[in-house]
């Protein structure tokens, strides 16, 4: 694959190349479905939920990441460094692609193109049709909601093997619909739709693993929808090791010419 196709696809696919936070380690054990409870009300679901959070300090390892646009298709592979809450960077072949988010930035670079980009979140908030931040972000790598549930009443019933969430009062502008597994309240699918745009984001969890004790998605599926425009994006993450000192270098060269994506 040539390194001017992964970054042309990062206007479409940032937000999958952003997500580095999932698991395969020598340790890994993949998990299978819980038995569901009927009789579980919409509110301990969602307590199992946030008392299933993940907690680590630091993530390493190797990201693979098959994308489709419906024309084309393309695979590669990123490392990838994480610090809860602090820094998100990925590093293709010989760190021909950099890109390293805060809370605060976006940002990343191409050394073939001599390019880079360095700006907030605006772009990936108009992308997916929803004001995003870090915190959103990690959430949705971590098999977590992307929306705060404890801030919305929501009905609960059974599909499949998993529980349904939908909010009780509809949003304005957005549906959103939550599927999760039974065995650790973690995301099984989560959808966010915006019908005035024709715009929507379905992110499906295919498994979980267990590392360290901790629960982490081990593949995921993600279908992006813009009108006709449809990007599909599977990820499988690898060798992830979790709360080992790491550093993360990150240095626009200079010389580079900023872009901007739209």
């Amino acid at each position: 694959m040539k390194m001017g196709n992964l970054v042309g696809s990062l206007k479409w696919t940032w937000l999958a190349i952003i997500m580095l936070l999932l698991s395969s380690c020598k340790a890994t054990k993949i998990l299978t479905d819980g038995e569901i409870n009927e009789n579980l009300s919409a509110k301990n679901i969602i307590k199992g939920h946030y008392n299933n959070q993940l907690n680590f300090n630091t993530l390493r390892g190797r990201l693979k990441i098959d994308y489709s646009d419906g024309t084309s298709s393309q695979g590669f592979n990123v490392s990838l460094r994480i610090e809860k809450d602090k820094a998100i960077w990925i590093s293709a072949t010989l760190g021909i692609v950099k890109a390293y988010i805060t809370p605060e930035r976006v940002t990343f670079y191409n050394k073939l193109e001599n390019e880079y980009f360095d700006g907030d979140f605006t772009y990936l908030s108009n992308l997916l049709g929803t004001e995003l931040n870090f915190e959103k972000i990690q959430n949705l790598l971590l098999g977590e909601a992307l929306l705060d549930l404890r801030e919305k009443k929501y009905e609960a019933s059974v599909y499949g093997n998993t529980y349904e969430l939908k909010p009780r009062k509809p949003m304005e502008l957005f549906k959103t619909l939550f599927l999760l597994e039974p065995k650790n309240f973690k995301m099984a699918a989560q959808q966010l739709s915006q019908p005035g745009k024709k715009r929507v984001l379905e992110i499906r969890y295919k498994s979980y693993q267990e590392i360290d004790r901790r629960v982490l998605p081990n593949e995921i599926a993600i279908t992006a929808v813009d009108d006709t425009h449809k990007n599909l994006i599977d990820l499988t993450f690898k060798n992830i090791e979790l709360n080992r000192p790491l550093n993360f270098p990150y240095k626009i060269p200079k010389g580079f010419k900023e872009i901007v994506l739209k």
